[in-house]
């Protein structure tokens, strides 16, 4: 997950977008959609990710990189994972700490990458090695690695990514795979995305012929990116797989979130999945409720916030979302695969889920996010499509970060088991 501006979107985003054109079909020499190892996947982070930057002007990191207080899976994590139905882990990867070390750290943090890999295939988990910037880092971030070919770190992020490729190429043949950029940040029609991913791919391939990578649309990954993409120049990095992101509508996934930049986030809560299950005076009272708690904003800053909030929730209950909202999403990757004869098994829904709600501002935050994440999972599996739940742990997780335990309502929502303890 990144703060791409399509979180700006707002309300806007319950109107769904006009399906693509056929083209002809893409000629395919990858594997039938059911012998791809990647069907039912968690991401896990923060395992390679909450690092321990120094500030500017410095542009390295402090040693261990990673902050050593984030909750990273054991094995027994791992084989509880997998007993409860999952078969893969997509595991970001912060690249910045790779970047900024030298010769000798960079190659234990190599090894540290490997054998995390190693770990989750011991488990009998596949693995997608996504190579995932850091947007709030203040010089390792995706503007000056992936804006462009042409961006200041670009090379370095290059080379990284076909350090990647091929320490994995030998690592589990057809077990594991390569996603080199996370939510790229160019807008969904952008002709610097398709230059960018192409040059990454082909590092990539030359490092490791057979290695599965993932591919994806501009605009952070979202479905409108995908149904941008023209896949048929891809054909030649076969094999490769397609991803998308999906977090819509955000005034539900992601209410009260707080590295979100647009002020009507801060206060949102008590918005309910589906929107029948609520009404709009009830969430505009917790706005307000959360709002009188606010000591940071001006009253007049809180009353501006306040009047969008208003606006788009309004929009929200006028458009009373449902699963059938989600279906409808979905339904422009089936039109965009379809006009394009790429297989449902080769399109993974690479992020999805909602932020947990604060519970004093709401009697039961859980049973409408586990509906919304429920209905998300379905809608993907009727469509065909693979998918990976964001995340592992932290406020979206399905798993405590101190205990370990399974949140029971997350392993119902993705239709999995509860593995004995």
């Amino acid at each position: 997950m990144t703060g791409w501006s399509r979180r700006r979107l707002l309300g806007a985003a319950l109107v769904a977008a006009t399906a693509p054109l056929a083209v002809p079909p893409l000629v395919s020499k990858a594997r039938a959609a059911g012998e791809w190892p990647f069907r039912r996947g968690v991401n896990a982070w923060p395992w390679f990710a909450l690092t321990r930057e120094f500030p500017a002007p410095r542009t390295d990191y402090d040693w261990p990189p990673f902050q050593s207080q984030r909750p990273v899976p054991t094995p027994a994590d791992l084989a509880r994972l997998r007993a409860s139905g999952l078969d893969f882990i997509r595991l970001p990867v912060d690249p910045g700490p790779f970047l900024a070390a030298d010769a000798g750290r960079r190659g234990d943090l190599m090894a540290m990458l490997g054998a995390a890999v190693e770990a989750a295939l011991a488990a009998d988990l596949g693995v997608i090695v996504n190579v995932q910037a850091n947007g709030a880092t203040h010089y390792w971030n995706p503007e000056r690695m992936v804006s462009s070919t042409g961006a200041p770190e670009f090379a370095r992020y290059r080379a990284f990514v076909a350090d990647v490729a091929g320490m994995l190429k030998d690592m589990a043949p057809s077990r594991v795979a390569l996603e080199p950029v996370n939510e790229p940040p160019q807008d969904c029609t952008s002709e610097v995305w398709p230059k960018v991913q192409a040059a990454l791919l082909t590092t990539a391939r030359s490092s490791a012929k057979d290695l599965p990578l993932l591919t994806t649309g501009g605009c952070g990954s979202m479905v409108r990116g995908l149904t941008a993409l023209d896949p048929a120049p891809l054909a030649e990095f076969e094999p490769i797989l397609f991803t998308f992101h999906f977090y819509e509508p955000y005034l539900f996934s992601h209410q009260g979130a707080p590295w979100m930049g647009e002020p009507v986030y801060r206060a949102l809560n008590n918005v309910p999945w589906p929107a029948s299950a609520g009404s709009l005076e009830q969430t505009l009272a917790s706005v307000r409720a959360r709002m009188a708690e606010d000591t940071e904003r001006s009253d007049e800053a809180k009353k501006a916030a306040y009047a969008e909030t208003e606006k788009v929730l309004k929009v929200y209950f006028d458009a009373q979302p449902d699963r059938r909202f989600i279906d409808g999403y979905l339904a422009q990757v089936s039109d965009w695969a379809d006009g394009h004869g790429i297989a449902p098994g080769r399109i993974i829904m690479g992020e999805f889920g909602a932020l947990r709600t604060d519970a004093r501002y709401t009697a039961a935050p859980n049973p409408d996010r586990a509906r919304y994440i429920a209905d998300v999972r379905q809608s993907a599996e009727a469509a065909g499509f693979p998918w990976a739940f964001w995340d592992l742990f932290d406020g979206m997780g399905m798993m405590d970060d101190i205990t370990r335990a399974l949140d029971p309502a997350m392993v119902e929502a993705l239709g999995l088991t509860m593995p004995p303890t």
